[in-house]
């Protein structure tokens, strides 16, 4: 290491006069004189062992802070936002969600365990650029492959270290997430920078169409059996789910696929009508960055799929299912990311720790009659999840995937799951009572018997009907029931059609007689099926 030359010298008790202390056993001084000696070795300050600070992060209130780079040299403009998380940092900065932002972690220090090629969240990084309070000097981790820097660098990432991230995040937390630019070149001003900040927005940019992929793909990748914690989970069943990609993350995918679905992954812009083609028993919207109100093409597709099959939402899929459903989304101070938000379950009560990277919330109070908020946040009391039963929707605006972070929420993709089962189980019982062919004729009120004994098995859907076997349509509408069926004697096909309900059956005298009873009874099982009987002849 380099050192510069310094010559220490006691000064000559001539060269200055000194009082004569009092007491001079109890009073000792000493003067030194340093000087530099006019070495060539540190002529060339370029030769400093140390990194000097040549980076800016100029934020949109006029503050500017110095610090150093590393990473990809440049000028960048993107949202200052902080992640409270103390690990991940490698699934953090290839979150999708991060497209035009720059993540301050609060942690202080970021790198030690360098960077591998199996946490990769996503294709490629799309956050704006990292700030940090201290870059790690050394890697040390089984699974590294290569700095932290360096991998940067290669994906033309910025990145600043050696600042105040404490004083920063208080920043952030009073006035809200700033605007900022981040900046290597010496050319220019502080001035233009802070113009640069001033003049960008990130509200209102449809910033999915950017991370989205391009064209439909299958995924079958579960998750590593090294890294799975579920070892004792039965298997699920094989479910067809088409998942739209916002931003969507790796790991959501692979714990689908670990619960047993078959995925096909489409972009932002793929049509409603092809996804319906597709037959899916769920379609899941996903994670994703920006402004949900930026993206209306989004909301569209979102509203021509609800009711036709289960959906499930995560995050920006959460907050578009909201817009879809009429409500409204708002942007929040400084939002919420990190890997240790808690939130309550208001089904079971249960608190759960929860991984969150989100600046936008759903208002319930916007949200039509019929809707539930199934979980809260509570460092805040917003929304943090909704459910719709009567359209078989479920959201939350969470990662229970929790990459990184912990694995409470996990149980969300096992009630996608348990969704899917419902629905299919009330689609087999419809098939099994209305399709056609030879066999006995039923009345309506006798068929009512049959619906009522496997609503009870099954509990596929709902029948308003009452003694005389007059079908209450006004009834069933209020009730909200998706699948309902209506049975009676001023019942007919034409009404199911008109007030909406696609997947309604309503049965009546004058509409005619159902047929192809035999055939159905010899599908069914065997106690199931003798109860039926019996309960049609005493009806008969």
């Amino acid at each position: 290491m380099a050192t510069a030359a310094f010559n220490l010298a006691l000064l000559k008790p001539s060269a200055f006069s000194v009082p004569k202390p009092q007491n001079p056993s109890k009073l000792r001084i000493s003067t030194l004189r340093c000087s530099s000696a006019p070495t060539n070795a540190v002529s060339d300050l370029s030769e400093r062992p140390w990194k000097t600070s040549d980076a800016r992060l100029v934020l949109e209130d006029g503050s500017i802070w110095r610090a150093k780079s590393f990473g990809a040299l440049g000028t960048q403009v993107g949202e200052v936002v902080f992640n409270t998380s103390l690990t991940g940092y490698q699934e953090i900065i290839t979150d999708p969600s991060y497209a035009g932002q720059f993540v301050l972690m609060t942690n202080p220090q970021i790198g030690n365990t360098g960077v591998n090629f199996d946490d990769e969240e996503s294709r490629q990084c799309f956050l704006g650029g990292l700030v940090i309070r201290s870059l790690s000097i050394s890697t040390s981790n089984y699974r590294s492959a290569e700095t932290l820097g360096d991998y940067l660098a290669k994906r033309n990432i910025m990145g600043i270290y050696d600042v105040d991230t404490r004083a920063i995040t208080r920043r952030l937390r009073q006035d809200g997430s700033l605007i900022g630019v981040l900046s290597t070149e010496e050319t220019k001003t502080d001035e233009e920078l802070l113009e640069m900040s001033r003049s960008w927005d990130i509200v209102g940019v449809d910033l999915i169409s950017g991370v989205s992929c391009k064209a439909p793909h299958e995924w079958v990748d579960k998750t590593d059996p090294e890294w799975e914690f579920k070892l004792n989970r039965k298997d699920e069943g094989a479910f067809r789910v088409v998942a739209y990609d916002f931003g969507i993350k790796s790991n959501i995918l692979r714990r689908l696929a670990s619960y047993g679905c078959n995925i096909t992954v489409v972009p932002s812009t793929w049509p409603a009508s092809e996804t319906l083609k597709m037959k899916p028993d769920g379609v899941l919207f996903s994670n994703g960055p920006g402004d949900p109100s930026a993206v209306p093409y989004a909301v569209e597709t979102v509203k021509e799929i609800l009711g036709k099959v289960p959906v499930f939402g995560i995050c920006m899929g959460h907050q578009l299912l909201g817009l879809a459903l009429g409500g409204t989304t708002f942007k929040m101070k400084f939002g919420h990311h990190g890997g240790n938000h808690p939130v309550r379950n208001l089904r079971t009560g249960e608190v759960e720790i929860s991984a969150q990277n989100h600046n936008y919330a759903v208002d319930p109070k916007s949200l039509p009659d019929g809707v539930e908020v199934t979980h809260v946040n509570l460092n805040d009391g917003s929304c943090a999840g909704i459910a719709y039963p009567a359209r078989n929707i479920m959201s939350i605006r969470y990662h229970p995937e929790a990459s990184p972070g912990p694995h409470d929420s996990d149980y969300a993709f096992r009630e996608f799951i348990e969704l899917m089962k419902r629905v299919e189980k009330a689609s087999e019982a419809k098939r099994l009572f209305f399709k056609l062919g030879d066999g006995g004729q039923f009345r309506s009120r006798a068929l009512l018997s049959k619906f009522t004994t496997i609503k009870n098995t099954v509990g596929g859907f709902h029948i308003m009907c009452d003694r005389n076997g007059r079908g209450d349509v006004t009834n069933s509408i209020r009730w909200g029931y998706r699948d309902s069926v209506v049975a009676g004697k001023e019942a007919s096909s034409q009404e199911g059609i008109n007030i909406g309900f696609k997947q309604s059956v309503l049965v009546g005298y004058n509409w005619g007689l159902v047929r192809g009873v035999t055939s159905i009874l010899a599908s069914l099982p065997d106690g199931l099926r003798e109860k039926l009987v019996e309960t049609e002849e005493e009806r008969t």
